[in-house]
This record gives structure tokens, C-alpha cells and sequence, in this order.
């Protein structure tokens, strides 16, 4: 596959603080990547640095074999799509004016939707499960609703590359993996390039294909996601004990405070139990 996303030698300062420095990857269309990483090394300003929101104080970003600062604001909104971590907005949108705002790149002079925006809109709402709210303002749907329907403007963009900025903060385990599953679901169907922004490893184990796991120092690993998120890495990264566990066959991680009890024990999970030995 061919790189849709190449970042090289990226570094970016603010108020005289490295924030990331020397950082060189690439994403291939199609793929999955997770940006995983503690607080403060600099996830999110990488994410505003790919959908030109910030620029880079030194290296290059190409964006589909072109600069990215060679697009203007209007072409780059053709390229990538941008999920925010969720909020309550101040106006009282209703969800499809929303959703309908991300065919704003495509309108014509007139500024009047065409039938290939209302059908973008449709199709964008349909498969994210927002259609039977479409009335609705925003601000009274639930944390997971609301998430749906950013997805689902990201969706309507029909952009080959979509970004997200810890798109499952605030929510539940049962709509954590709903949105995962939407944006798995958009990378098989539609061949969506996908970078998430995440805290939650195990979920990028479960969807990613890849990961870039940024350090405090300067340091980042990128790679296959069960190559990148192992006990050693993961505890040198975050300075943390963790303990790791298999189940099915795949490998999940637990962070260990001072008071959890022995790692063997730890919600009756070790290394040997696999999901055809658990019961509830």
C-alpha cells in the first residue's frame, strides 16, 4: 500500500518547549493508526499539525503525495476530517444541521446543498445510527449519542482520511465500542485511513493495525500495534507497572497502583487464562 500520510523529521516547539522532535512516520491508505502516549507528549498537537491546523517548525508533511501546505483550507477539507473530543455546544443545533455542515467544502456559489450533499447527509446518518434523532438539538442527546453524530458529520465530509481526537472520552465501555466499531467498519467498507488519538490501549490492540506510541523525552515507537504496546514499552513510556494478560489469544494491559494487589491475581486474570477459560 502507498503512503497517504508521510510526516518527516516533524518537530514543533511552544513557548520554547520541545514538544515533539524529529518525528518521522508514515500511514498507508487504509490503515488504522493509534497515537497512543501520556499526557503531555504532544498527541493532539501532532493530530493539529496533520490536518493543518498548526504548523510544523521544522520537517514536512505530505498529504496524498502533495505538501500540506500547499492546500488551501477548502482543498484540505476535501482530504481529511477532523472528530473532536466531544462537547456540548451553545447553540441548539438539531443533529441533521450538524451533520449537514460538513458539506460545507462542496457547496456551490449559491451556497445551496445538492442533491449530492442531502445524499451524503443521508447515507452519513444512516450508517451511523443518527436518522431517528435527526430533529433533535444537539444538546439533549447523551455523551455516545452525541459522539455518533460528530462521526457521523466526519462521515458526510466523505473525505479518504479521518481524524480523531480521543473519540470515546466520556463514554461508557458499551459506546467506547460502538464507535470503535463504526470506525472499523468505515476502514473495511469504505477503505477510510484512520488516525485515533487514544488512551485506551486495549482498545488499539482490539482495532489498530499500527500504533505510534509518543514519549515524554522525545522518544516514539511505531510500529504493528502487538509490536509497539508491550509490557516493557508501555511501562517505560507511561513510568507506570502494568500487568499483561491474554485472553483468546490476545493480550490486554492493566496498570498497576501501589495498592492493587499481586499482578497474579488482579481481577482473577494471569498470563495463562485466555477467553475459553474465563466464566462469569
Amino acid at each position: 500500500m502507498s503512503a497517504i500520510i508521510e510526516a518527516e523529521n516533524i518537530s514543533f516547539n511552544y513557548q520554547n518547549q520541545n514538544i515533539l522532535k524529529g518525528l518521522t512516520f508514515n500511514v498507508c491508505a487504509g490503515e488504522f493508526l493509534a497515537i497512543a502516549g501520556p499526557n503531555g507528549a504532544g498527541k493532539t498537537t501532532l493530530l493539529n499539525l496533520l490536518c493543518g491546523l498548526l504548523k510544523a517548525d521544522t520537517g514536512k508533511i505530505t498529504i496524498d503525495s502533495a505538501d500540506i501546505n500547499s492546500y488551501s483550507s477548502k482543498s484540505l477539507a476535501h482530504k481529511i476530517a477532523v472528530v473532536r473530543q466531544e462537547f456540548v455546544p451553545v447553540f441548539d443545533f438539531t443533529v441533521s444541521e450538524i451533520v449537514s455542515m460538513a458539506r460545507t467544502p462542496y457547496l456551490s456559489a449559491s451556497g445551496f446543498e445538492s442533491k449530492q450533499d442531502l445524499q451524503a447527509v443521508a447515507e452519513a446518518m444512516e450508517i451511523t445510527d443518527t436518522a431517528g434523532f435527526a430533529d433533535r438539538p444537539l444538546r439533549n442527546l447523551s455523551g455516545g449519542e452525541r459522539q455518533r453524530v460528530f462521526i457521523a458529520r466526519a462521515f458526510a465530509q466523505q473525505t479518504p482520511i479521518l481524524l480523531l481526537d480521543e473519540p470515546t472520552s466520556f463514554l461508557d465501555f458499551k459506546h467506547q465500542v460502538d464507535i470503535y466499531d463504526l470506525l472499523k467498519n468505515a476502514q473495511c467498507q469504505k477503505n477510510k485511513t484512520i488516525i485515533s488519538v487514544t488512551h485506551d490501549i486495549n482498545l488499539a490492540i482490539q482495532y489498530c493495525e499500527k500504533t505510534l506510541l509518543l514519549g515524554l523525552n522525545e522518544q516514539y515507537y511505531l510500529d504493528h500495534t502487538n509490536k509497539v504496546l508491550t509490557q516493557y514499552k508501555i511501562q517505560n513510556v507511561f513510568n507506570v507497572k502494568v500487568f499483561d494478560g491474554n485472553i483468546g489469544g490476545e493480550k490486554f494491559f492493566f496498570p498497576l497502583g501501589r495498592f492493587a494487589k499481586a499482578a497474579k491475581n488482579v481481577n482473577g486474570l494471569s498470563r495463562e487464562n485466555t477467553a475459553d477459560n474465563i466464566t462469569s
